[in-house]
């Protein structure tokens, strides 16, 4: 399997993370959609990047299927580029290093006809895409990569095939057999899964209906059943608490504003109770295999620094 076609770098800011010459901590996150760096891992992401790592984000999709509003979309040419635009706002913020589209379309359920649009993202073979990330490992060289978790964080399609290319990509980066490349193998230390609590999460299935939310239909087009895999449980590993950077998360987030739409008071309340319960954002560990009741407060701990 070739894996040649080049990710488009779409948003390299001109300052360069202070690093030394010798040891270059560097972070990857590997996810489907414009804003999932920002709502699933902004908090983590933006306090690495203030602590001095090399951040990047690696975005499978452009958003395609993301619902706009059209008054959102004067000035651009499509959805997608609305939302690239609203990803490079979000970096920006995050002080996210770089971040590469694989050029893929974005999905909808399995009956919707987007799927049999051509480089629809569940449409290539799933050697193609490790390919292509294993390929971007190579070249970004970092000791820890991020993920979504095996059922993809609510079980969207896409989230689970990225899960998947990023497990076989993490673990084939290493070995120059496979899909060979012109950059030589390299091979991550720590792979980790984000995962959200289910006690929190069932804490906030039982806060949504005192402000007139349904937990079986969330999110902006209400086809999210929170109650669907509130017990499916995932060891966390890791806790990453980033208190000192929330405002950067927080204005990242806003940057995907055709994707929240207008604040409203119960949106406001629901962020506030998340920030001061939710106590940062938490992962399963899967590579190393984590020990049981591990709690680690830094995705680098561990890590060997080779010059």
């Amino acid at each position: 399997m070739t894996t040649d076609r080049e990710i488009q770098l779409v948003y390299e800011p001109q300052w360069q993370t202070p690093v030394t010459e010798d040891i270059r901590p560097v972070l990857l996150t590997v996810l489907a959609h414009p804003d999932d760096e920002s709502f699933g891992t902004g908090g983590t992401l933006a306090w690495y990047a203030s602590c001095g790592v090399e951040v990047h984000v690696i975005c499978a999709t452009g958003g395609e299927v993301g619902g706009v509003d059209p008054e959102l979309l004067q000035g651009y040419a499509s959805v997608a580029e609305r939302r690239l635009a609203e990803l490079r706002c979000a970096a920006h913020h995050l002080g996210v290093t770089g971040v590469h589209l694989l050029g893929y379309r974005d999905s909808a359920c399995p009956a919707h006809p987007i799927m049999n649009i051509p480089r629809h993202w569940l449409q290539p073979p799933l050697d193609e895409v490790s390919g292509r990330i294993t390929r971007a490992i190579r070249q970004i060289r970092p000791q820890v990569v991020i993920t979504f978790d095996p059922i993809g964080g609510y079980r969207h399609p896409d989230h689970i095939a990225v899960h998947q290319a990023t497990v076989e990509a993490f673990h084939a980066a290493g070995d120059p057999q496979r899909y060979p490349s012109p950059e030589p193998a390299y091979q991550p230390q720590k792979l980790y899964f984000q995962t959200f609590p289910r006690g929190l999460l069932r804490f906030m299935i039982r806060l949504l209906p005192l402000f007139g939310k349904d937990p079986r239909r969330f999110g902006r087009n209400a086809d999210v059943d929170l109650t669907s895999f509130a017990n499916e449980e995932f060891p966390i590993n890791a806790q990453i608490d980033f208190i000192e950077v929330w405002r950067q998360r927080d204005a990242a987030i806003m940057c995907h504003s055709s994707q929240i739409g207008a604040p409203s008071f119960t949106r406001t309340l629901l962020q506030e109770a998340l920030r001061w319960f939710g106590a940062g954002e938490t992962f399963m560990r899967a590579h190393p295999p984590a020990a049981p009741r591990l709690r680690e407060r830094d995705l680098f701990a561990d890590v060997v620094w080779r010059l």
